[in-house]
């Protein structure tokens, strides 16, 4: 990892830029493929699977019988903590309810919201170098939570055609039975479009590699609504002094094994800590067995000596992380200071891992920046607030003429008639 002792605050725009790539090419690829799901459905998402997952198909959704043998080859011992790690992610999600309040505005002019569920969602759960039955979890729960009528999932299958065990043990668990064995962009385009067997959905959830971002963003222009923008993985970690190097290497290690394009950041008030901190990954990355990815992910990452905590806090907001941990001496009143953050994790116990798994919290969080602008998933994602207003004869009186006068200085007539007969209806 790099090492930048003391950055004046003009080199801040460097250090906190993520890198560009030139995506024209992928975005040509990405909707030639759309194209072809979109017009050839089943048939095209077949061809996909086999020209990129290797795999012959002849359908595309779990069975019953995948599903029962499944539960079989998961242990004990992950099914329980697939239930725990399930009920603490119910239990943040619940929580999150929308409660409504009836608002007189004015005499006689009564406003309020009512939460709907988004009626189709669909999951996206890659497989690729890992098996993410986590995220299964993570956006499972809150669409049954919400009340999501249909909760459709999309995950690649292997070389035999079978989806690893333990997605769909997390699915039964949180309470999906629709599964279709479709990775990539073809999963993406199935649910946008819909195809004989997989169901047109509303909006689109789940990470994904650049193919899959790439996929979600231009259905999102026309066909279905996405969680979020997003790219690589990434964790900044702020230390000082008083933190223990070994859970610090820990952390960044966690977040680099992720894929070559994640990255990581150590911002320290201690160079004493950095130093130990790059000795101590040196020696936990031996051992790691994703380790070429690791190192692959510490080359794009920096470590980051500043003056004092509030120095590091400001160049984390700057940066805008997927994942904070603050790890400091006076970690509660930093906290208070963070404004752009996916997920933050505070103490020296509390690690990226706890939120990526169990905590509660959901790990599907903005990337890339979009921090500044965007929400983790949360229970609001799998819904919309519609607004409500009703008005009485007291409420014409009170608005009506504000109305008139707003409407006519728009120069839009028809709506200023369209309280006009009724002031005169009301005056009758």
């Amino acid at each position: 990892m790099k090492t930048l002792i003391y950055p004046s605050r003009e080199c801040w725009n460097s250090i906190v830029e993520r890198p560009h790539l030139d995506v024209s090419e992928l975005n040509a690829i990405v909707n030639g493929v759309l194209s072809d799901i979109r017009a050839n459905g089943d048939k095209a998402v077949k061809a996909y699977e086999e020209k990129f997952d290797k795999v012959v198909l002849n359908s595309l959704q779990v069975s019953e019988e995948e599903m029962n043998e499944a539960e079989t080859l998961v242990s004990s011992d992950l099914k329980n903590a697939l239930r725990q790690a399930h009920h603490n992610i119910l239990r943040f999600h619940e929580s999150q309810r929308f409660e409504s309040t009836k608002v007189e505005t004015c005499e006689g002019v009564t406003c309020w919201q009512k939460s709907v569920a988004i009626e189709k969602v669909g999951l996206y759960i890659p497989g690729g170098t890992a098996p993410l039955f986590s995220t299964v979890l993570m956006l499972a729960t809150p669409a049954k939570i919400a009340g999501c009528r249909e909760i459709v999932l999309c995950t690649p299958p292997n070389r035999e055609g079978k989806v690893h065990p333990a997605i769909l043990m997390a699915a039964r668990i949180a309470g999906v039975s629709k599964i279709f064995k479709a990775g990539g962009v073809q999963a993406i385009g199935a649910m946008a479009y819909g195809t004989e067997s997989v169901p047109k959905v509303s909006k689109i959830f789940g990470p994904g590699n650049q193919f899959v971002m790439a996929a979600k963003q231009q259905v999102s222009l026309h066909d279905a609504a996405i969680d979020m923008p997003a790219g690589p993985s990434e964790v900044c970690v702020i230390a000082d002094h008083t933190s223990n190097p070994v859970f610090v290497a820990a952390d960044l290690l966690s977040q680099a094994e992720h894929g070559t394009d994640s990255q990581v950041i150590l911002i320290s008030t201690s160079n004493a800590l950095i130093e130990r901190t790059q000795e101590e990954i040196e020696r936990q990355l031996e051992v790691l067995p994703r380790k070429e990815i690791a190192k692959k992910t510490l080359e794009n990452s920096q470590m980051i000596l500043v003056h004092d905590t509030l120095e590091a806090i400001d160049l984390s907001n700057e940066y805008a992380p997927e994942h904070l941990i603050i790890c400091t001496e006076d970690y509660e009143s930093l906290a208070e200071k963070v404004v752009n953050a996916g997920s933050v994790f505070l103490g020296p116990l509390a690690c990226e891992s706890a939120g990526d798994y169990a905590s509660g919290t959901n790990h599907t969080l903005p990337t890339h920046g979009y921090a500044m602008a965007y929400s983790g998933v949360n229970l609001d994602s799998y819904c919309r607030k519609i607004t409500f207003q009703h008005i009485t004869e007291k409420g014409i009186n009170s608005i009506g003429r504000t109305v008139e006068l707003m409407a006519e200085n728009e120069q839009l007539d028809a709506h200023k008639n369209a309280m006009t007969v009724r002031i005169h209806q009301c005056r009758s």
